[in-house]
């Protein structure tokens, strides 16, 4: 008999919806099971905590005030409130565990993945924006308790649907938004493994993953003591950078795309494709030659092993002096780094240099007009370089409407120089008509609250 209860519903021909007549249950038995499955019966002593909690309240609840059973009842219905709570507890982790059993067959059931202490925080596609490639690429991000999981979906989904690229330790690890009109709603997460500039598909995504990475970041570092200790100082911006400098070599950083800059981000020489080439410094992240990147040092996040540095970062891991024939030039009038002028400019955005000056089909430029040199207009070729190709001073400059029908072109003119322009959009160049009038009669440009309007 235990072993035809014990048979599966999908064991029964299709159509037929009780036992063969050989074996069926006595009449009396039925009636006595109440004609329920034994599926059903199993439900019943789960079901029966609830039960008599409902009844337990209702019995206390019309007990008088005075009753001599008040006292053990309401001593019942806290037991019995106890248990239920102790039985959807364990639903929920028994729940919690099988959905986390299905994330890890997902991911291939990696040694080093697989734990059931850790608990699944959220999962979806971004875009991965490389430093190389213009177009982002498609990537999946499994974000647990204690790491983020960096993955590849496989094109051959036999067993695991993704392969893990990277894991990054939400121990130490820092999320912000990156200002980038290029990729919109892009963010950044920096681990002690890895730097990951990431764009969400839109503005409400990109907020839910960095609340949810910051959620994670703040679980931890209320879980380790070493954070309680950590205060940010009264001098926020020089605290950060200070960081920065301590962590230079024990986190991974993030990597300048090649197309954002035409120089070497250290001895502003300009690259070409044969004799001077472009390389990352593993240390800074920034783009350089190969002569300024000659040295090798031990970082702490690539498991000390040698990396290829820039000379800034060989001398401030290492600690040796570099030769007085590998030291920095003196700097010119037009090296000012556009990184810097980007985050801390009144003005800046991509401009089209149109016109007889620039030629019939002008480059564009990235045009800065930065704080600490408000009366100075700096054209780079691209918005990383460290030294800009043209200054121009717009005191004394008129700033006109261009003879072209197009709305979107403006000039700058004075004793002969000419200089055309054209913005991406008309209520970009108002701006910037606005911007230059203040600074050519000598006042200071007022520029947006985020100083930033690159297009």
């Amino acid at each position: 008999m235990s072993r035809t209860l014990s048979e599966p519903l999908s064991c029964w021909p299709p159509g037929q919806t009780s036992l063969h007549p050989s074996r069926r249950l006595s009449p009396a038995f039925s009636e006595a099971s109440g004609s329920l499955t034994l599926q059903h019966h199993m439900l019943e002593p789960v079901q029966r905590i609830p039960r008599y909690e409902l009844l337990l309240k209702e019995y206390v609840q019309k007990l008088p005030a005075q009753a001599p059973d008040r006292a053990d009842a309401q001593k019942a219905l806290d037991m019995i409130f106890s248990a239920a709570q102790h039985s959807n507890a364990a639903i929920t982790e028994m729940e919690r565990l099988q959905d986390l059993w299905e994330v890890y067959q997902r991911l291939g059931l990696e040694d080093d993945i697989v734990d059931p202490s850790n608990a699944l925080l959220r999962e979806g596609p971004v875009l991965k924006i490389s430093f190389r490639r213009s177009d982002p690429m498609e990537r999946y991000l499994f974000l647990f308790n204690n790491m983020l999981l960096y993955c590849v979906p496989r094109v051959i989904q036999v067993g695991a649907q993704f392969q893990v690229r990277t894991r990054i330790d939400v121990a130490g690890m820092k999320v912000r938004e990156v200002t980038n009109a290029e990729f919109p709603h892009s963010f950044l997460v920096s681990g002690k493994q890895r730097t990951l500039e990431l764009q969400a598909r839109s503005q409400e995504e990109m907020i839910s993953w960095m609340q949810a990475c910051q959620a994670a970041i703040h679980q931890i570092e209320k879980r380790n003591e070493t954070f309680k200790a950590a205060a940010q100082g009264p001098e926020g911006d020089t605290q950060e950078r200070e960081l920065q400098s301590e962590e230079l070599g024990l986190r991974a950083p993030q990597w300048i795309r090649d197309k954002m800059v035409t120089m070497c981000m250290r001895c502003q020489e300009p690259f070409n494709a044969l004799t001077r080439r472009r390389h990352h410094c593993r240390a800074c992240g920034y783009v350089v030659c190969a002569r300024c990147s000659d040295y090798r040092a031990e970082l702490k996040y690539d498991g000390n092993r040698p990396n290829r540095v820039c000379f800034d970062c060989y001398t401030f891991l290492t600690g040796n002096v570099l030769p007085e024939d590998k030291e920095d030039k003196k700097r010119g009038i037009l090296v000012k780094a556009s990184m810097a002028g980007s985050e801390q400019s009144l003005m800046c955005s991509f401009l089209q240099l149109v016109g007889d000056k620039w030629g019939k089909a002008g480059p564009r430029g990235w045009c800065v007009i930065p704080q600490d040199d408000p009366l100075v207009l700096y054209v780079y070729a691209a918005p990383q370089d460290m030294r800009a190709h043209t200054s121009i001073p717009l005191l004394g400059y008129q700033v006109t409407s261009g003879p072209q029908a197009d709305p979107r072109v403006f000039q700058l003119q004075q004793s002969g120089q000419l200089y055309t322009f054209k913005a991406e959009t008309e209520e970009l160049r108002g701006r910037w008509v606005k911007a230059m009038e203040r600074a050519a009669s000598g006042g200071v440009p007022q520029g947006p609250n985020n100083g930033d309007l690159s297009d």
